[in-house]
């Protein structure tokens, strides 16, 4: 029976042979995504290109558009300190009360443009120290003016003429003890006595922007004395003849500065003035200040100051000044 049947199936194939092959033909799911892939072919669809046709703008003119520069670069600082100390009247280890207060402004402006150049530098600095059972002292006193014009004539040297003035705020002293035992002062020196006005053209070299040298070729100082009767207390009087308010001097002067940021919050300030009379070249006025300042925070400076200081008109040796000092800076622009 068995048999029957399986003749009967093969039978019914050979005589049906498109069931078959319509078994046989359906293609497989693999074939299938691989055909529908092949649609749509890559490029099958023309593209044009639009074509590109660029076309000149005409901007306005400059001074259509209403622009300015400013060649004006300014700086402003104040500043402020102050030291104070006491002690009770048993401290075993000794010490004197005291105050001592100082200010400090400055101003410094430059003007550039092409090869031409302008620069003013404003500096004002007073200081008073006060000890108990002491006659008070100045600590800073300086009136201090410069102006420079300057032509440009290479990379690194400019032709300049300069203006300059210096003086004090108050009147200078020198102390002593009489035979009692009190304190006395002797006047030395005050406002415009002396004064001093200097002019010089020459060469100035300044290859970076931190550090300059002038080289004043031709230099004239006028020292001014509104006190004719200072010399009475100070014989030297500080070149002037006495009973006279007025002397001028012919020179050749040397001026190098730096002032740069040495190192993260810390600066370096310096400047060395060398004046040469004509009629005295083997004595020569020299001068040099120096500062460094280090910056705590955004309002509190810690500033050390120095100046050495030669010119026979004031005394026989080298007078030397220095500070230390804490205080309050306020500076703009930041």
């Amino acid at each position: 029976m068995l048999f029957r049947c399986l003749i009967i199936s093969i039978f019914i194939l050979l005589q049906n042979p498109a069931l078959f092959a319509q078994q046989t033909e359906n293609p497989s799911d693999t074939t299938l995504l691989k055909d529908l892939r092949q649609y749509p072919r890559r490029n099958a669809l023309p593209v044009r290109r639009p074509v590109i046709f660029p076309e000149t703008v005409r901007l306005p003119e400059p001074e259509a558009l209403e622009l300015s520069i400013n060649y004006w670069r300014s700086w402003t600082s104040f500043g402020a300190n102050i030291n104070q100390a006491s002690f009770s009247d048993n401290w075993g280890s000794g010490g004197v009360n005291s105050l001592a207060l100082g200010g400090q402004a400055s101003y410094k402006t430059d003007y550039t443009k092409g090869d031409k150049n302008f620069v003013s530098d404003f500096l004002l600095q007073y200081g008073k120290l006060k000890n108990k059972d002491q006659l008070s002292r100045k600590t800073a006193d300086r009136i201090f003016w410069d102006n420079k014009v300057a032509l440009k004539l290479s990379k690194s040297w400019y032709f300049f003429g300069s203006l300059n003035f210096e003086s004090q705020f108050d009147r200078g002293f020198s102390y002593a003890k009489n035979a009692q035992g009190n304190e006395t002062r002797t006047l030395l020196s005050r406002f415009m006595a002396p004064g001093y006005l200097t002019e010089s053209i020459g060469f100035e070299y300044k290859p970076v922007k931190y550090f300059f040298l002038r080289i004043g070729t031709g230099t004239a100082r006028q020292t001014f004395m509104i006190d004719t009767n200072l010399y009475k207390t100070n014989p030297k009087n500080f070149g002037v003849k006495p009973g006279k308010g007025f002397r001028n001097e012919l020179a050749f002067q040397v001026v190098a500065a730096i002032d740069k940021d040495i190192a993260t919050n810390l600066n370096l300030k310096s400047r060395y003035t060398m004046f040469a009379n004509y009629e005295k070249l083997k004595s020569i006025d020299n001068r040099l200040d120096v500062s460094l300042t280090a910056r705590v925070n955004r309002w509190i400076n810690v500033s050390l100051a120095g100046i050495a200081l030669y010119d026979d008109d004031t005394a026989d040796k080298v007078q030397t000044s220095q500070a230390l000092s804490l205080g309050l800076v306020y500076k703009f622009p930041r």
